[in-house]
């Protein structure tokens, strides 16, 4: 009697098990070396939920942030407002250098006057300088005590000593040597991994951040004047990506052009950081490429 042999079913269930694992090792692979390239001095991109660096190129070098070290000087004002030593309705003086000094303005004159909210949407969405200083002074009674205390934060919430303030808008000592009452010591500079580490404590501790950086203007009635956004990527801008609602973009000649900028997904939020880029533009597509790879591949990033 002939004993007629079953065929093996188990063949068609190997090769898919082959071809997942074929699948899974080719992710890790595009993962670990993404098909993009970043010409700006240095780059990141973070996840916002676990802290995690996912792409980065020269991230740990110090360089100068401009006024993407405003996010510093964001963080303290609404630490003391959260903390009740100042209220965002409180009016804010304008002194002689904050009304001269140089770069992205109110316009302010010495001794003009706006509430403390209104200084800050400016100084947020517009990158004003004059009322980044105005803020500055209001808090800690002159910009040297107010730059100290942002050093001291810097440590309180874990950047590395790569990361210097020497002022509280970004600007080189080189554009405030004529005013006697700037902090003149050093030269700021940031790493692009800190950066990104600052923002992602701006919107994990005051979340409400967000609700300011998403806006495209701020509108002074003082002054009957509308500021416009420095950043690009939000809605209706040059580069809008979607989902994306700030965060902060910097330029001096020292600097180059630089971003940091946040979007969020169907749950899932990225910080990029972007410095030292040859253009306005590039800085934006820069962040458009690690944007749309962190978005891309999340789904694969907890396997990393």
């Amino acid at each position: 009697m002939r004993v007629i042999k079953k065929k093996k079913k188990h063949r068609p269930i190997i090769f898919l098990l082959l071809f997942f694992i074929v699948v899974l090792a080719g992710s890790a692979v595009l993962l670990r070396f993404p098909l993009f390239k970043i010409d700006a001095s240095a780059a990141v991109l973070m996840d916002v939920k676990t802290g995690k660096v996912y792409y980065e190129h020269n991230a740990s070098a110090a360089l100068p942030p401009a006024s993407m070290s405003k996010m510093m000087t964001e963080l303290l004002v609404l630490r003391n407002v959260k903390e009740g030593h100042n209220s965002w309705d409180e009016p804010v003086t304008a002194s002689y250098y904050a009304a001269n000094v140089t770069g992205a303005e109110i316009g302010l004159r010495p001794g003009d006057t706006l509430p403390l909210l209104t200084m800050f949407e400016a100084m947020v969405i517009h990158s004003a300088n004059d009322a980044a200083i105005s803020l500055a002074e209001h808090i800690a009674g002159s910009e040297t005590a107010f730059v100290a205390q942002m050093n001291a934060m810097a440590r309180e919430i874990g950047l590395s000593t790569q990361s210097v303030f020497a002022n509280c808008t970004g600007l080189s000592s080189a554009d405030l040597q004529v005013f006697k009452s700037a902090s003149l010591e050093g030269e700021t500079q940031m790493t692009a991994k800190d950066l990104a580490k600052t923002a992602r404590y701006l919107i994990q501790t005051y979340p409400e951040i967000l609700k300011v950086t998403e806006k495209t203007e701020v509108y002074i009635p003082e002054m009957n004047l509308t500021l416009h956004t420095t950043n690009s990527m939000l809605p209706g801008e040059a580069f809008a990506y979607s989902g994306n609602d700030g965060f902060k973009t910097g330029y001096t000649q020292r600097a180059g052009y630089c971003f940091t900028g946040t979007s969020e997904r169907n749950g899932k939020r990225f910080i990029v950081v972007v410095m030292g880029a040859q253009d306005t533009n590039k800085r934006f597509e820069d962040a458009t490429k690690m944007f749309d790879y962190g978005f891309a591949n999340s789904q694969f990033f907890w396997r990393t």
